[in-house]
């Protein structure tokens, strides 16, 4: 397969399994010089269908491990400042591209699904939720057989720095992040309507039943997600 025009696959972790049907894996994406941080890409499986959430190029042969798994089917970008390896998949397998509209970051694709609440994702049992006050786009995929919710920048959870250089630790600590669960404060910062607050968007995602919470950077936080966003919001907000 041809690497141009698109962007080459940035080091990785292999493919894992988090619960039945829901595997990730854990990359990191180059940003500058001496710049990297690590970002996560979540693979759903369906009977043969594959959908890729936030998706980031693999290496060859982890490509041939996922396709081991299925067809991919549906790509599925849940962040306006996320997109940087959606062509890649979209224009290699003929896949289906699912976004918001508005996109400003990676704006050359145009949908095949525009993401809204009442849009049903291409998985069984799941459900979008969209900031609908975010200045850009910004949405959450919720599973709800394994209360699991994807998020993109809005919401992280932090456990150690893998893939993350000296200089962007330093980067991200004078930005507030920090091995927790955090909402993203550059994110949060940019995407808040002048003289408005992004509090009710975060008070509707509670009213979602989810337990566990994986975002496009950090880890995989396994039980009591919701409990501590509470705690987050109320020092956030």
């Amino acid at each position: 397969m041809q690497n141009k025009p698109y962007p080459p696959a940035c080091p990785h972790d292999p493919i894992k399994p988090l619960f039945e049907g829901v595997y990730w894996v854990h990359g990191s994406i180059k940003i500058a010089p001496g710049l990297m941080m690590n970002r996560n890409m979540v693979v759903l499986k369906q009977g043969n269908a594959l959908s890729l959430i936030n998706p980031v190029r693999l290496n060859d042969d982890e490509e041939q491990k996922l396709l081991a798994l299925g067809r991919v089917e549906n790509i599925i970008r849940l962040g306006d400042f996320h997109g940087r390896d959606d062509a890649y998949y979209v224009d290699t397998f003929k896949a289906r591209f699912w976004c918001q509209t508005g996109q400003t970051t990676y704006p050359d694709r145009q949908p095949d699904h525009i993401i809204d609440e009442q849009t049903v994702p291409p998985i069984d049992n799941a459900r979008f939720f969209v900031f609908a006050s975010a200045r850009y786009p910004e949405a959450a995929l919720l599973l709800k057989d394994h209360r699991l919710l994807i998020t993109t920048d809005s919401i992280q959870y932090h456990a150690d720095w893998t893939y993350t250089t000296f200089l962007s630790k330093i980067i991200l600590s004078i930005m507030g992040f920090k091995k927790a669960l955090l909402i993203g404060g550059p994110w949060l910062k940019r995407v808040t309507p002048k003289g408005g607050s992004m509090k009710p968007d975060f008070e509707r995602l509670l009213a979602l039943d989810f337990d566990h919470l994986i975002g496009a950077h950090g880890v995989l936080l396994t039980g009591g997600a919701k409990a501590e966003l509470q705690r987050v919001m109320a020092e956030t907000f």
